[in-house]
């Protein structure tokens, strides 16, 4: 590369060609007669001359980008151009173009780093982090923190400045960071409620896969309630006090047990009845393996399994041709039991309006024959399910319905 030639125009352009004709000759000299001392020296000078000469790039850099240097070569940028000229990746141009920008507004950064008493990854850790200070912090916390990091970075690289830059403000003031840190959390909170998702997907080979977001707090209470399980269970099984690993499998297994023994009273309701799955079973289901059982929700599951799970929370077994709950209240009560309402979604399977496809737990139990206002009786006989809109419309007197061949009610505007 040629040298730049000496000007009397500006000290700076003169410099730029001295140094590069200086450093060219030095360059060749042999360094062997060196000494300890002397190479320990000139590593430290060439330190801070080579950060001192940094910071005096990077002023020339945003010198350039005013006078829109290298735009007449149809470069869209003098940043593009410079890095095109130098073969300097285009990343790292852009990467020193935004500390040239930063060190505008950091004027004690640029100072230490002109000096040589900062090193250049220093001032763009050291700027980054002020920068990153939360808009609501007083007037003084920037230069406060900015005089901490330039403090510290006597005594520690960039690594360990970045480290300190992420408690900047509870170093330079606590307070503040005990406030901004609990904005930060109750933002990240609602961000992570607002988040929360569930999906599951039913292969059909009798397994269901999904995936699930929720936020930290209710990933470690699940993770802690899944691990006691496993220890539980694998204690039971061993007489060794080690604590087994909490293995993928052991953990899905634990999440069975979660699901299979929740408390009664904690299942919530939909349409009338607890949201629980509905095991029908013939009678003899329970006394051999011949027959399936089915499910509610229109899978079915083995003879073994619906008797397993008869006696689990969270399902309700209904056998056929067995004993049964009383479902016939008559008079005493106006609304269907939880045990008529299992009945009636057995019996009906969703909302009884042709055509609609409502599933039972987004029904609600009809007076079929003779509503409760005018004597009638709260019974599975003389029951049924509809969905909501269609048990309006059942009563809206806008509309007469009647029942076809299938059971199905049918509704006509009156005219």
């Amino acid at each position: 590369m040629t040298a730049i030639q000496h000007s009397d125009d500006h000290h700076v352009v003169a410099l730029a060609g001295w140094m590069e004709a200086d450093l060219a000759a030095a360059a060749d000299r042999p360094l062997w007669s060196m000494s300890t001392k002397e190479a320990e020296e000139v590593l430290l000078s060439l330190t801070r001359a080579r950060d001192q000469l940094e910071a005096l790039l990077m002023r020339v850099l945003r010198q350039a980008q005013a006078v829109d240097a290298g735009l007449g070569t149809g470069a869209t940028s003098t940043v593009n151009w410079w890095s095109h000229a130098t073969r300097t990746t285009r990343a790292e141009a852009h990467r020193t173009a935004r500390l040239a920008a930063a060190l505008d507004d950091h004027e004690e950064v640029a100072q230490a780093l002109a000096s040589g008493d900062l090193r250049a990854d220093q001032a763009r850790v050291i700027t980054d982090a002020v920068d990153d200070l939360p808009d609501t912090v007083e007037d003084w916390v920037p230069a406060a923190a900015t005089q901490f990091l330039l403090g510290k970075a006597v005594e520690h690289d960039a690594k360990d400045l970045r480290v300190l830059g992420r408690r900047l403000l509870e170093a330079v003031d606590p307070q503040a960071a005990d406030a901004e840190e609990a904005r930060r959390l109750e933002a990240e909170e609602a961000d992570a409620r607002a988040a929360a998702s569930l999906s599951m997907v039913d292969d059909g080979n009798g397994v269901c896969h999904g995936t699930f977001t929720v936020p930290s707090l209710h990933g470690a209470m699940l993770a802690k309630d899944l691990k006691a399980r496993v220890l539980r269970d694998r204690k039971k099984k061993s007489s060794s006090d080690e604590e087994p690993m909490p293995t993928r499998h052991r953990l899905g297994l634990a999440l069975l047990d979660y699901i299979e023994s929740r408390p009664p009273d904690s299942v919530p309701s939909s349409g009338g009845v607890a949201a629980t799955v509905v095991v029908t079973m013939e009678l003899e289901t329970l006394r051999d393996s011949l027959k399936s059982a089915s499910l509610d929700t229109g899978g079915r599951i083995s003879a073994g399994e619906a008797r397993r799970l008869a006696c689990r929370a969270g399902i309700i077994p209904v056998v056929l041709g067995g004993a049964s709950v009383p479902l016939d209240v008559g008079r005493k009560r106006r609304f269907h039991t939880e045990s008529q309402r299992t009945a009636l979604g057995i019996r009906d399977g969703g909302c009884t309006a042709e055509g609609c496809d409502a599933p039972p737990s987004l029904t609600e139990a009809h007076h079929d024959e003779v509503p409760w206002s005018r004597g009638g009786g709260t019974s599975v006989e003389k029951g049924r399910l509809l969905c909501p809109p269609h048990h309006r419309k059942i009563h809206d007197p806008a509309f007469q319905h009647s029942l076809d061949k299938h059971g199905k009610v049918r509704f006509t505007r009156r005219t």
